[in-house]
């Protein structure tokens, strides 16, 4: 494979770092980027990473003489460090919990959103399906979940909605069942409902589809809610506390891979009734699987930790689906892959929003780009938007920068588009 295959345009922005923390928000609407980019699973190793890569990347795209509505942090906690982040004293007191937030008010920092989608171990391991693990037909994934919830409801500033975004349900080849995830699910947003009461919050959960998890698509997010609320009305349960408190996560990366149309598919998730917890911007690759180069290509992005799932669309607008990029090489391999002249593949790798790869691999860029479109559309649609890049440690080596760099250039790149679009 040529080196040039698998490189990355360092496309130049016109706008320079150091921006006032005011212009660090979309209209209304709050900005951070995922620390599950960092490894880091106890808390005292999450705390770390807030310590040095997340104020290093404050301090590269925020200037120190306008901070005054704060940079926000969107945190990942696993099930550990939450747990630990929750411990009390023996005089009944959390200490870490209420030091991380003095911690917050010094550095004038804020939390306004979790990721609570993977549960345990997130890097330098096989990760793949297993990020799946526990599911929400779990009492594990309930009770993980409830403490982020419990973290979130303590962290928050006064006016600020809180969300934490999770798994959509299971994966698909786990064949859990529904009535159990439907229960939990429930359950939650109960809880949900009386800790944002308790603490006079608006709290709000959004299950993130993804290729192959329980619903992974417009169509299929619909009439799983559609189900979901059936369940609930059969058990003469409240509907509205399911509305309120139970939403979606969007991530651009993986509505792309399903080849969706972004503005139709926010609309008809809104229309559906569907809150829209959260937006994940996020871009994938994009290639032409009758080329022998582009395949060369992808081949060095097919790599063990995460699992990296391959759509492919051909002119009757067929969606074929394959659990990871092995799986597709074996399929074309075997020839048991139909492909017509305009097959077009698209793979689940995020690469920097920044970033557009060399020919012959593409990104779905454009997808991240009309979601900011929508939200200067319907400035109210959503307020919470995540930058998710979490695959820089397996990229390859090519398409480094040092970490730090490259999320300050991620959040260049949203706030320049923002402005443009």
């Amino acid at each position: 494979m040529h080196a040039a295959h698998c490189e990355i345009h360092q496309t130049e922005l016109v706008m320079a770092t150091n921006l006032p923390y005011s212009q660090m928000k979309l209209h209304n609407a709050h900005l951070a980027y995922c620390t599950n980019i960092h490894p880091a699973e106890s808390w005292e190793e999450t705390f770390h990473v807030l310590k040095t890569h997340t104020l290093a990347v404050r301090d590269k795209v925020s200037s120190t003489d306008a901070k005054s509505s704060g940079f926000a942090i969107g945190l990942r906690l696993s099930a550990r460090a939450a747990r630990e982040l929750l411990i009390k004293n023996t005089a009944g007191q959390r200490e870490k919990l209420y030091a991380f937030k003095d911690w917050l008010t010094e550095e004038n920092c804020y939390i306004f959103t979790i990721n609570g989608f993977p549960y345990g171990n997130f890097h330098g391991t096989r990760v793949k399906e297993k990020v799946y693990q526990p599911d929400w037909s779990t009492d594990a994934r309930l009770e993980y979940t409830s403490d982020l919830f419990t973290i979130l409801a303590r962290l928050l500033p006064d006016g600020v909605e809180g969300s934490v975004s999770t798994l959509p349900g299971s994966f698909k080849e786990f064949e859990a069942n529904e009535h159990y995830i439907f229960s939990n699910l429930y359950s939650h947003a109960e809880f949900i409902e009386e800790t944002s009461q308790e603490h006079g919050k608006d709290l709000h959960l959004g299950l993130e589809p993804e290729p192959l998890g329980h619903f992974e698509n417009t169509k299929e997010t619909i009439a799983f809610f559609d189900r979901f609320h059936q369940w609930a009305k059969e058990l003469a349960l409240d509907t509205d506390c399911i509305k309120r408190r139970i939403g979606v996560n969007y991530d651009t990366c993986h509505f792309a891979l399903e080849y969706e149309d972004c503005h139709q598919s926010l609309d008809a998730l809104r229309a559906a009734g569907i809150r829209i917890s959260k937006i994940h911007l996020s871009s994938a690759l994009s290639f032409d699987p009758n080329s022998t180069d582009a395949l060369a290509a992808i081949r060095a992005f097919d790599e063990p930790t995460y699992l990296h799932q391959v759509l492919l669309k051909n002119t009757d607008n067929s969606i074929t689906r394959f659990k990871d990029l092995p799986e597709f090489f074996s399929a074309l391999e075997a020839q048991k892959c139909h492909l017509d002249a305009q097959t077009e593949a698209r793979c689940h790798f995020h690469i920097p929003l920044y970033a557009e790869p060399d020919h012959p691999l593409r990104s779905t860029q454009d997808h991240a780009a009309d979601a900011l479109d929508y939200l200067k559309m319907h400035p109210e649609f959503c307020n919470h938007f995540e930058i998710e890049t979490y695959t820089w440690g397996v990229l390859p080596k090519a398409l480094q920068l040092p970490i730090d760099d490259q999320i300050a250039k991620e959040y260049e790149w949203v706030i320049e588009k923002h402005r443009s679009e």
